[in-house]
């Protein structure tokens, strides 16, 4: 017999409307800006920045798809849309075939150069700002203990890109 489950209190509804809520509002707000200056949308940017981060603009398409927490079918899709226009190649790797790169062209840098401004000044304006920089650390840490419960491959490349940074040491 499956037991009743511990309903939420209104305050923890709330909470969890709050966060239900910015998950689904913030892509919007954020595509329409990338929108408005370079033509594309937050999973597009979000694709380009990975590898743009990386050292020589290349990285594994399992990897990527974690960074970017979207399916491998989803991925595929805006990749072939990407290399049709000339801002990503795929390959095999050359060290282990089984493993597909996503390397970014000239013309993706270039993308993402004229993305990359814009999209800074709205996360600052919509989060950064809002909050501080203390605030925001602290959220981080909050986020980051929600997402290993949420997509643990997600947080395992975070943390592996960025090693140097320990969102736990601004817990209080």
């Amino acid at each position: 017999m499956t037991s009743d489950p511990q309903w939420l209190t209104r305050e923890e509804i709330r909470a969890w409307l709050t966060l239900a809520g910015l998950v689904e509002s913030l892509p919007t707000v954020l595509s329409a800006q990338l929108k408005q200056d370079a033509g594309i949308n937050n999973f597009d940017y979000m694709v380009l920045s990975c590898i743009s981060d990386t050292p020589h603009q290349t990285v594994h398409m399992s990897d990527l798809a974690a960074f970017v927490g979207g399916s491998i079918s989803r991925l595929s899709h805006t990749l072939t849309k990407m290399e049709n226009r000339g801002w990503v190649r795929r390959r095999p790797d050359t060290d282990n075939g089984r493993f597909t790169e996503v390397a970014l062209t000239q013309e993706g840098k270039d993308v993402v150069a004229q993305a990359a401004p814009g999209h800074v000044r709205e996360v600052r304006r919509v989060m950064i700002d809002v909050l501080g920089h203390s605030q925001t650390l602290q959220l981080g840490t909050l986020l980051d203990q929600v997402l290993a419960a949420v997509n643990p491959d997600v947080q395992r490349v975070f943390d592996e890109r960025f090693p140097d940074v320990d969102l736990h040491a601004y817990d209080g």
